[in-house]
């Protein structure tokens, strides 16, 4: 028999009336390899079915078990009980609007996000579905491909200190999904249009660089260094404009 675990969880369900944002104590019986997604699921079926809580693939994939676990941004079918203090606190992602527990909707941000961002292939070509694929360089593809493996959890977003204290920033998740633009050759946006969209305090000149994003991101992708590379590409676009009014 494995140790007990004391669980402290923020409950609030906005659609009951009367309820107030509070923490409630659970008690769980440990068993071998145990994760954050069983534990919470055991709680809901053995204890009190009115927890609140998102899952769906529980392999790391969908990004909807997100939450703040002991004080940090993860996953909770990844996050294993036994890496983790006999006294485990949860709360939801901050920035996203609550849906109640440990719930939030983090794809009204994501929509937004992508509308913002104009994530598609900008093109003045016309498709023609009886054409082969174009060819592609398979560095350039494998780049595109490591930019992709983002799974909008949102933890990025609410390790962001930027932020949590604005929420006109884009973030890192937005800021991604533009490198991989940037660097995908059939999208035939300028610098110069990017710069538009970007190139202010709300996009990449408002990233702090405390490395939270990256710190965070279960599937371990590179931020700061695409946060970087936007960074340098957007200074020179902004140099060259001041320069060439002058």
């Amino acid at each position: 028999m494995g140790r007990q675990i004391k669980f402290e969880i923020f409950r609030y369900n906005p659609e009951r009336k009367g309820d107030v944002p509070h923490m409630q104590e659970y008690i769980l019986d440990e068993h071998p390899n145990m994760t954050l997604f069983i534990a919470l699921n055991r709680l809901r079926e053995e204890q009190d079915p009115s927890l609140i809580f998102d899952f769906c693939c529980r392999a790391g994939i969908c990004g909807a078990c997100a939450m703040v676990i002991n004080g940090r941004p993860g996953l909770a079918c990844q996050t294993k009980t036994k890496d983790l203090p006999g006294h485990i606190i949860l709360h939801p992602l901050p920035v996203f609007k609550l849906v109640g527990d440990l719930s939030v909707d983090t794809g009204v941000w994501f929509r937004e996000m992508y509308a913002k961002t104009e994530s598609w292939i900008h093109t003045k070509k016309v498709f023609d579905p009886a054409a082969h694929e174009e060819r592609m360089d398979n560095g350039v593809a494998e780049q595109i491909y490591e930019l992709e493996r983002c799974i909008e959890c949102g933890c990025c977003i609410a390790a962001c200190g930027t932020a949590r204290l604005r929420d006109d920033f884009m973030g890192a998740a937005a800021l991604n999904r533009i490198a991989r633009f940037v660097v995908d050759p059939r999208d035939e946006r300028t610098d110069r249009q990017y710069f538009e969209v970007i190139g202010n305090d709300n996009g990449i000149f408002g990233c702090m660089g405390l490395l939270a994003c990256e710190d965070v991101c279960p599937k371990g992708l590179p931020l700061q260094n695409q946060l970087g590379f936007l960074r340098r590409k957007m200074g020179i676009t902004a140099m060259k404009q001041i320069f060439r009014k002058k």
